[in-house]
């Protein structure tokens, strides 16, 4: 590739970044990295009403999150800025201004009643329902003076009328054509003088001399549209390719039913942001038939366009869950205790800068649990006992343990001994506990339960004698009392 490469993403500010949105960037970043290019990051809030402040900085601190940097856009510059259509307004004014002097555009003044009419009878006769060109002859002169005067206008592209059909060789869909005889000379610049997408974008790509535009595929009935405006221009025409879109489960778009759509809310829930990179980079692409995990460098390193595929990704929560798992496996406890503390002291369980005093127990805890989560929300609940000054013991719990028989001579056992134990460690306190049953005649299973469920409040935890360690002698001792004295009244 012997071209400098430069791709784009361009959100609009109307929300926050979305997972298709997110894989486009990914894909983006991937493709300028490996090819030594740009990676441009543009935000399009043309949406007055809707394009928010608060929305750009969510943006951009999802991108950040995923590992994602930009060599030119907001917070960075370059020499293409600036990157804000809004502020873009004079580039916008020159290429209107530019493809008026070359007879490429010209002012419709049509109100909207004309048009209602236009198109009732282009319905009653049938054929081409479009614009029917009424201001396209108007002498130039005739135009500007009414220009001039202040009458309402929008600016149109003035499609030529020999325009064969409009083709383009995408990278991911191959040949792909439209008729242009179907197509209207459709509006450049509103009555208002903002302009409409299809020109903003055209000229923002070609002033920031983008190479190449990967965007999804729901933008592939756009590119005609855009490829008259590149023509108009006379601006040199990018590589497009066009990806399929990420489906749920039951083939539909992937929206809101189907579970959290935004990077953000992925990351609220507890998945790490290479595991969420890792999975959306597959949505729709691979390096072969096997490779699943993989790490940024690889994914740099192995990203070829071709490879992106034309059939939908399908979005897959269990496998998501399967990936974030392995990558909480694969991390050191050091690591997972950095990404978990924030979460422990969101919940008040520790306070701010406990972690550094309290570091060697907390290690300890988050080795108990790495093995048995898929996600970080997953640990609060999973050690919350082990913070706490007392547990709430749950109701199924009690019935289905503590009132057992023999449950209450276990527990009274498991008292004496484990204020035995020394030094209490989780070696010792497993030997204490396995010779409980044979001396009271009951099952290991009831003893290990009733004492789990009087330390921890529940039948589910993380594992048994590793936890009394970190509980320590005094306070799973007490816990067991209280235990005990729950059963007898």
């Amino acid at each position: 590739m012997t071209q400098d490469v430069r791709v784009r993403f361009a959100p609009s500010p109307t929300g926050h970044l979305h997972i298709g949105g997110a894989r486009t960037a990914i894909y983006n970043w991937a493709f300028a990295r490996h090819h030594g290019g740009a990676f441009v990051l543009r935000i399009d809030d043309t949406d007055p009403e809707r394009s928010t402040t608060e929305n750009t900085q969510a943006i951009l601190r999802a991108l950040r999150w995923l590992g994602l940097d930009w060599d030119e856009g907001p917070e960075v510059g370059g020499d293409f800025g600036p990157y804000f259509q809004t502020q873009r307004s004079e580039s916008y004014a020159d290429a209107l201004e530019h493809l008026g002097s070359n007879g490429h555009a010209y002012p419709c003044f049509c109100t909207p009643e004309e048009l209602d009419a236009m198109r009732e009878v282009a319905r009653t006769r049938g054929g081409f329902s479009g614009y029917d060109r009424t201001c396209r002859d108007i002498p130039v002169e005739d135009a500007r003076s009414r220009v001039d005067a202040g009458e309402s206008h929008v600016w149109r592209v003035k499609v030529p009328a020999d325009r064969g059909d409009i083709v383009i060789e995408d990278a991911v869909r191959g040949r792909v054509s439209w008729p242009a005889d179907v197509m209207d000379d459709f509006i450049l610049v509103r009555t208002d003088g903002t302009p409409t997408y299809n020109f903003a974008t055209v000229v923002d790509d070609w002033k920031m001399g983008i190479t190449h535009i990967i965007r999804g595929d729901d933008h592939l009935s756009n590119t005609p549209r855009q490829i008259v405006v590149y023509e108009a221009l006379e601006a040199p025409q990018p590589v497009f390719a066009h990806m399929s879109l990420i489906f749920g489960a039951d083939g539909k778009r992937l929206s809101k039913r189907h579970g959290a759509t935004s990077v953000e809310a992925y990351r609220d829930e507890g998945y790490l942001p290479e595991a969420l990179l890792n999975y959306l980079s597959l949505l729709g692409w691979s390096i072969d038939d096997k490779t699943t995990l993989f790490d940024r460098e690889t994914l740099v390193r192995e990203f070829h366009i071709e490879r992106i595929s034309k059939n939908p990704g399908v979005w897959d929560p269990d496998k998501l869950d399967w990936m974030n798992g392995v990558y909480i496996r694969e991390m050191s406890a050091e690591q997972l205790l950095e990404r978990v503390t924030p979460l422990l002291e969101d919940a008040g369980l520790i306070s701010a800068g406990e972690a550094d005093e309290r570091r060697d127990w907390l290690l300890e805890m988050v080795s108990l649990v790495s093995e048995r989560i898929k996600r970080l929300d997953e640990v609060v609940p999973k050690v919350g006992f082990l913070f706490r000054s007392s547990v709430e013991i749950e109701e199924s719990a009690r019935v289905k343990v503590l009132e057992k028989e023999g449950a209450e001579a276990a527990l009274a056992k498991a008292k004496d001994v484990l204020a035995g134990v020394e030094p209490f460690e989780s070696g010792a306190i497993e030997d204490a506990l396995r010779a409980i049953p044979e001396r009271i005649n009951v099952k290991p299973k009831l003893v290990f339960q009733s004492v789990r469920v009087a330390v921890t409040g529940s039948m589910v935890s993380p594992p048994l004698f590793e936890s009394l360690a970190l509980l320590g002698k005094d306070e799973a001792v007490r816990r067991i009392g209280s235990a005990i004295a729950l059963t007898s009244g």
